[in-house]
């Protein structure tokens, strides 16, 4: 008998449909798997003969044939058991022919039968559902990832028992519904702007940031609060709509990042990795490439600490993504595309004990000074489109609070919303990316702003490309105040938020 069913693997960052078919017939005793497919996949025909049998049905002595389409890709992952079973069990006539219409069937099975979960669950649905699928058999443990998807049916399982009878008509699974709302409320920060005393200037910066999607790095010594600031950035970025929240859970399950108590991501990322962290750890990569920090930080912000105890040619692999907001990997097999469609920030001690220029406390020579500045590039500081000095603050443990993160999100709502107006047409909505063509149109400067900015590059000698990222935070800052125009207060503020280069690095830095 001749049957197949539909499955899906990871491919990437998004997921392939494969169409496993079967063919039971008489012959010599025989039970063969063809299709390109890799070890994991070859191991399934062991751990599904023995489950099938666990489960009380004959396992017939016949040709037994099974193959992967497209047979010309390769097959990886874990979780071709479940439909495999499937498949043999209606080849077998254990189920009848047409249960498996419209369905696709993904899961891990040990051999008692149970249903183990699989990654990547949610990006299979999302591809099955764009293919015309309308129902998927996924282990038990993963069907809240897609709960909110309400125009597809999801069946969590078990085991293959349960598919079994499910199948047969014998068993009602309940559905798993949960509105996109509840899922949102279910986790909230308690983290809070209001909860730093003083520092304007950095948390002026760190508004400029998110509200125009600039990168920022933050220098000062240890407890100016630095990190604390990072932290909160979060709280003040636009909610996520349903469709980003779905597009970083895809990239989480993937990663196998989600759990049971949080099976979507419903808030701005917020990735921190240690200075330890490899090029492939930050960027993605690996054998079979996955995405990295700066991939899991999309939507949200990537936060380097402790900036110039990562490993040089870790932090220097980051020059590309932040120019083009993707990264791609290539190997032998193949190449990937993941994106990097986040803020990044960072921040770091002047010195190595990290109170320079205060020479009382600082206990640095000049050589160590720089040995340790001149760890951080002069192409990376080019690619810091704002850079503020955060200062020891005064006392104030139970001082007045400032502003709350929802004061400060509205008004960053406002200036997106200027900017998306503005941008409707075009494939950005961020002022952070505009390009040198596109700044001519939506940048316009005026003889006396043009003069000044003249004066400032012959001046300083900067770089091209850090005058167009001053004319984007000046953008940005005119934003803020709605201002149609970018005057020479904005552009002479755009500067003052990147003055502190040369205060450390000297020259033309």
């Amino acid at each position: 008998m001749y049957t197949y069913v539909h499955a899906a693997e990871v491919l990437g960052f998004s997921a392939r449909v494969i169409r496993i078919e079967v063919d039971v017939r008489d012959g010599l005793p025989v039970f063969e798997m063809v299709g390109f497919l890799a070890s994991a996949v070859k191991e399934a025909r062991e751990r599904v003969r023995i489950a099938v049998g666990n489960l009380g049905y004959h396992f017939p002595a016949k040709r037994i044939t099974i193959n992967f389409s497209p047979a010309n890709l390769k097959k990886e992952g874990n979780s071709f058991d479940l439909p495999i079973a499937v498949a043999l069990l209606i080849a077998f006539g254990y189920l009848p022919d047409g249960v498996q219409k419209d369905t696709m069937f993904i899961g891990e099975i040990g051999l008692d039968g149970v249903v183990h979960t699989v990654n990547g669950v949610l990006a299979m649905i999302l591809k099955g559902r764009e293919e015309g699928f309308t129902r998927f058999i996924v282990p038990a443990d993963n069907v809240y990832e897609a709960g909110v998807l309400n125009d597809v049916t999801i069946i969590g399982v078990s085991s293959l028992e349960e598919v079994s009878a499910y199948l047969k008509g014998e068993l009602e699974i309940p559905l798993v519904r949960e509105s996109f709302e509840s899922f949102r409320n279910r986790l909230q920060t308690r983290e809070d702007f209001s909860d730093i005393i003083g520092q304007e200037e950095g948390k002026f910066a760190a508004e400029i940031a998110v509200s125009g999607k600039h990168n920022l790095l933050m220098i000062g010594p240890p407890g100016s609060g630095k990190t604390m600031l990072a932290k909160r950035i979060p709280t003040i970025m636009p909610t996520l709509t349903m469709e980003e929240c779905l597009e970083i859970t895809r990239i989480y399950s993937i990663c196998g990042l989600l759990t049971k108590e949080r099976p979507i991501i419903t808030e701005r990322p917020f990735r921190a990795p240690h200075h330890t962290c490899t090029q492939t750890a930050l960027t993605g990569g690996g054998r079979t490439p996955t995405p990295g920090e700066i991939t899991l930080a999309a939507k949200g912000l990537l936060f380097l600490d402790e900036l110039p105890e990562y490993a040089k040619a870790t932090i220097e692999v980051l020059r590309q993504p932040m120019e083009e907001g993707c990264v791609t990997i290539s190997r032998v097999e193949g190449s990937e595309t993941y994106p990097c469609d986040c803020i990044f920030m960072a921040a770091m001690n002047p010195c190595r004990c990290g109170f320079f220029p205060n020479r009382e406390k600082c206990r640095c020579t000049e050589g160590e000074i720089h040995r340790y500045l001149d760890k951080v590039s002069e192409p990376l500081l080019d690619r810091m489109d704002m850079s503020v000095e955060l200062s020891m603050p005064s006392f104030g443990l139970y001082g007045s609070h400032g502003e709350t993160s929802e004061q400060i999100r509205e008004r960053v709502s406002r200036t997106i919303a200027i900017q998306r107006k503005r941008y409707q047409c075009e494939t950005f909505s961020y002022n952070g990316e505009l390009s040198g063509k596109d700044m001519e149109k939506y940048c316009p400067i005026g003889e006396e702003e043009l003069s000044f900015l003249k004066d400032f590059f012959e001046e300083e000698q900067c770089s091209m490309r850090r005058l167009t990222r001053i004319i984007r935070v000046a953008r940005t800052i005119a934003d803020s105040m709605e201002s149609e125009d970018i005057t020479i207060d904005h552009l002479a503020r755009a500067i003052s938020l990147r003055s502190i280069n040369k205060k450390y690095w000297g020259g033309e830095r």
